[in-house]
C-alpha cells in the first residue's frame, strides 16, 4: 500500500501537470489535474485515446462534485448519499471551470467519488479533482494491479501509486442525469435494480456522454471468443469450472485472469457468457466488448 510520503509526492506531481497512475476500487486510473487542460491532453496522448471519448472526474467528496456541477439535483444527491464513495459515476451538467477537453466538448461532466483510501487521500492532498480513465492503452485490457500499469504503460506515466489489487475489478456504472430521464449508459457492479431503488425508473442504452462505448474495448491481445471453443489453435476456457459463480467475485477476478492468460501464448480464450440478469450486466458488457 502506498505510503503517506508517496501520496504527498504524487500530489505534488499532479499539481505540476504530471501523470500519476492511481488505485481505485474498480481499476487503476491514469490521473491528471482535471482543471489543467495541458495535463489532461497528456492523458489522451499517452493512452492513444480519441478526444471524442469523455473522461470521468474523480472527487474527494460531494462538496467538490458540486463545485464542478452546474446543477446538482435531488437525484444526484440521493445517488451520492447511497453509493459514494463507490463504483457509480454520475453525469450532470458542468460548470465552465471544467475544460471542454475533459468532457469531449459536451455540456455535461461525469463525476465519481472512488472507494479507495489511497485515491481519496491523494485527491485531498492535491486539492484538485482528477480526470482518470483506466491506466492502459485505449481499448486494451484495464489494469487491476500496479504491475499491470507498469507492464502496459512503462515510463509513459510519471509515477505509479500502488494500492494493491482492485476489489471491484471492472469499471464503474455510469448513470446520466443530464437529460429529462435518468439513463444508465454503462453497466457496472451497481445494478439498474439498485439505482431504481433510489431514484425510480431509469432507461438504459449507450450515449456519447459516457466512456467505454466503443464496440471493441477492455480487450486482451489474445482473441476472446464467447461460447464454444474454436477447434483450431491452442486455447483455454473460462467457465463454471474455473471461475466464481457469483457476479461480484467473477468481476473482481475477470481482468486479472485475462491479464494472466494473455501472457501465456494462447491463440484464444473462450468465455462462457453469464446470465442476462441485472447483477451480471456489467460483466456481460465487458466480455462482449472484449470479444468484438
Amino acid at each position: 500500500m502506498a505510503s503517506a510520503a508517496e501520496i504527498a509526492h504524487a500530489a505534488e506531481l499532479l499539481c505540476a501537470g504530471k501523470l500519476v497512475a492511481i488505485p481505485t476500487e474498480t481499476v487503476y486510473g491514469l490521473a491528471a489535474n482535471a482543471l489543467d487542460e495541458a495535463a489532461v491532453q497528456r492523458i489522451f496522448a499517452t493512452k492513444g485515446r480519441p478526444h471524442s471519448s469523455p473522461l470521468i472526474v474523480h472527487v474527494a467528496d460531494v462538496a467538490m462534485a458540486r463545485e464542478l456541477a452546474a446543477e446538482w439535483t435531488p437525484q444526484a444527491e440521493a445517488l451520492a448519499a447511497r453509493f459514494w464513495p463507490g463504483p457509480l459515476t454520475i453525469i450532470v451538467p458542468k460548470r465552465d471551470v471544467v475544460p471542454d477537453i475533459v468532457t469531449a466538448g459536451l455540456p455535461s461532466v461525469a463525476l465519481r467519488m472512488p472507494a479507495h483510501p489511497v485515491a481519496l487521500a491523494l485527491i485531498s492532498a492535491a486539492q484538485v479533482p482528477l480526470a482518470a480513465p483506466s491506466a492502459n492503452r485505449f481499448t486494451q485490457l484495464s489494469p487491476t494491479s500496479a504491475q499491470h500499469v507498469r507492464d502496459g504503460l512503462g515510463d509513459a506515466v510519471d509515477f505509479v501509486l500502488d494500492g494493491g489489487p482492485c476489489r471491484v475489478g471492472i469499471e464503474s456504472t455510469v448513470v446520466s442525469l443530464a437529460g429529462p430521464i435518468p439513463r444508465i449508459l454503462r453497466p457496472g457492479m451497481i445494478s439498474r435494480t439498485q439505482i431504481e431503488d433510489v431514484i425510480g425508473p431509469v432507461e438504459t442504452g449507450a450515449g456519447a456522454e459516457s466512456p467505454g462505448q466503443h464496440p471493441k474495448h477492455y480487450s486482451p491481445r489474445t482473441r476472446v471468443v464467447i461460447g464454444n471453443a474454436p477447434t483450431e489453435g491452442r486455447g483455454i476456457r473460462l467457465d463454471a469450472t474455473n471461475m466464481p459463480q457469483d457476479a461480484a467475485t467473477f468481476a473482481e477476478q475477470l481482468y486479472g485472469k485475462l491479464h494472466e492468460l494473455d501472457g501465456q501464448g494462447y491463440d484464444w480464450i473462450a468465455v462462457e457468457l453469464p446470465p442476462d440478469t441485472p447483477e451480471w450486466a456489467g460483466v456481460r458488457d465487458r466480455i462482449i466488448r472484449a470479444s468484438h
